[in-house]
């Protein structure tokens, strides 16, 4: 079985929740969700063995991630635990357009200490070697700051040199990022050591003000790049490799609802396919169908018996 291991934060979630309650207090539904995490549950329900490396505290809410994670057969081997700490949180609101807008307490969260020093990393390096592929995002890369990058790209030279594949998402969020350059500076730096890069054109719009094909190909061209997926919402999803370049269609959907987590759900449905060994345009089209699935229901996780019966259907 392919075995891949996914690097970032879980978060609690605190999202709006329908009351009949007429006193004007707010309602509040508790979960846990974060870019990777998301596409890791994901890869898990499409038979992946999928490990999560994160750092949470001792608390009853990091204690229910991790049971979570187990209820999803997610592995927790490469997470650790610090006392007297505990995840970082965010609240969903809802604007009067219909729109979601986030807030986030995440400054002390220990999953940005995840690769603290070269030593941290040489240890996590050691245990992620035994993977067949290691996916993080650019979220991963601005809460564990400049220096610890470093240590970062260390350990993920050391893993390629092992023919362990490196799987990259962008998921450019300005708020993370002191300013635009720095970003823009560790997402090509990252790219050095990626091998699968998974972008989506909205993030390069807001990144380098150029959401074009061709602009895409030309600033990831000097980088050896296996395959370069751009992700374009409801317009064609397109793969571009050494020898060619891919257009897989995406069916229209009808009643969509919410599209929070859609392209970490294509990430899942891509990578599970290409780990097992299904071909370039049928990972795309499983996650297009895995994206599809999750915008027709509200928030990045739902339900497994609902994901698997229209996964199924």
């Amino acid at each position: 079985m392919a075995h891949i291991a996914a690097i970032g934060e879980v978060m609690v979630e605190l999202a709006p929740f329908p009351t009949a309650d007429s006193s004007g207090r707010e309602t509040m539904a508790l979960s846990f969700a974060g870019d990777t995490y998301n596409t890791s549950v994901y890869m898990a329900r499409l038979g992946l063995k999928t490990d999560y490396v994160t750092q949470l505290g001792e608390d009853p809410y990091s204690a229910q991630i991790l049971q979570r994670m187990a209820n999803e057969n997610i592995g927790t081997d490469m997470i650790k635990q610090l006392p007297g700490r505990s995840p970082g949180l965010y609240i969903i609101r809802n604007t009067p357009d219909g729109e979601r807008e986030f807030f986030y307490w995440r400054k002390e969260a220990p999953a940005r200490e995840l690769f603290a020093s070269q030593e941290a990393a040489d240890q996590l390096c050691q245990k992620l070697v035994n993977c067949n592929c290691v996916y993080l995002s650019g979220i991963t890369l601005a809460i564990i700051g400049e220096k610890s990058r470093e240590f970062l790209y260390n350990s993920l030279h050391k893993l390629r040199q092992q023919d362990v594949i490196v799987a990259f998402d962008s998921n450019y969020r300005p708020r993370l990022w002191r300013d635009k350059f720095e970003a823009q500076q560790a997402m090509l730096s990252i790219m050095q050591y990626t091998d699968i890069a998974l972008l989506t054109l909205d993030d390069e719009q807001l990144l380098w003000c150029d959401d074009s094909v061709d602009g895409c190909k030309q600033r990831y061209a000097e980088f050896n790049l296996a395959e370069l997926v751009l992700k374009r919402g409801a317009d064609d999803a397109i793969i571009i490799t050494p020898d060619a370049e891919i257009r897989v269609p995406v069916p229209p959907v009808q009643g969509v609802i919410d599209t929070t987590g859609a392209g970490d759900t294509f990430n899942a449905g891509y990578l599970a396919g290409r780990l097992m060994k299904k071909s370039l345009e049928d990972s795309a089209k499983q996650g297009i169908r895995c994206a599809g699935i999750i915008i027709r229901h509200r928030g990045a996780i739902i339900d497994k018996a609902i994901f698997d019966k229209e996964l199924g259907a």
